[in-house]
């Protein structure tokens, strides 16, 4: 017995040091088909919903959501009713279709069902948002949802140039965090070969106030995930209570000035 659990140990140990923690770098999607809508193009967006990890382009099973709805000039909209299910890679995800009805800064909210980590004995559920402006009335984009954590963005998430700073401040429960851990990833699915692991997932900690900074270097869609601990935990269907990893997400599109 004990040379069985040496070598699973052993075995454990060599494929953390063979793919690294960037390998378990989970992050909820959440990907508008625009994230900016101006006079002369389509008012309809297709949004869809993804767990995974978007560097690499690995996909994993993401049920339905409990929740997923719009704000917009102060009123929210529950969108989970329109949800339909969908395959990646032979995986679950989510998708759905919605027309832009008037201007304004439209905030699309996720937050997703427990999801159970085996490598991490964890949950995970990530809170994630991201943004969405229409016809020129840059208004309500920093405007909290009242998630359980959530990144309010400091910098307009949108109109961002290739090396612009990108600046959000983690809450969890209504408070900042102190030097909360963020990582950072590009959406490449897979389409980028990194030169080591730890371009994979960028991580940056925020100050003393909860609010940190980076910088993107590529156009496209970059994903914030500030990654903290639940109060509480959940009980799995082992009968056993595990402890949860809640995740503030954020998604912005960047682009390369011509």
């Amino acid at each position: 017995m004990k040379l069985l659990f040496s070598l699973v140990q052993t075995t454990v140990i060599f494929l953390i040091l063979l793919f690294g923690s960037s390998a378990f770098a989970h992050f909820q999607c959440l990907i508008p088909s625009d994230d900016m809508i101006m006079a002369g193009d389509s008012k309809d967006l297709q949004l869809d919903l993804i767990f995974m990890h978007p560097f690499e382009g690995h996909y994993m099973d993401m049920v339905k959501p409990v929740a997923f709805g719009v704000k917009v000039r102060g009123r929210t909209e529950d969108l989970r009713g329109t949800l339909t299910m969908r395959k990646l890679g032979g995986f679950s995800a989510w998708q759905t279709n919605y027309r832009i009805k008037r201007p304004g800064d439209y905030v699309f909210y996720v937050e997703p069902s427990p999801y159970f980590e085996p490598a991490e004995q964890s949950f995970i559920i990530h809170y994630t948002k991201t943004v969405v402006h229409a016809f020129g009335l840059e208004e309500g984009w920093d405007e909290e949802i009242g998630l359980k954590t959530e990144i309010i963005p400091l910098t307009r998430p949108y109109g961002i140039w290739t090396g612009n700073v990108f600046q959000g401040m983690v809450k969890a429960h209504g408070k900042p965090v102190p030097y909360a851990e963020v990582e950072v990833e590009y959406f490449a699915e897979g389409g980028i070969e990194p030169p080591a692991d730890p371009f994979v997932t960028q991580v940056i900690r925020a100050d003393s106030k909860g609010v940190f900074t980076y910088a993107c270097p590529k156009a496209g869609w970059w994903g914030f995930a500030a990654l903290s601990r639940d109060r509480k935990k959940i009980r799995h269907n082992d009968g056993r209570e595990y402890p949860v990893e809640i995740g503030a997400v954020f998604w912005i599109q960047v682009y390369d000035m011509p």
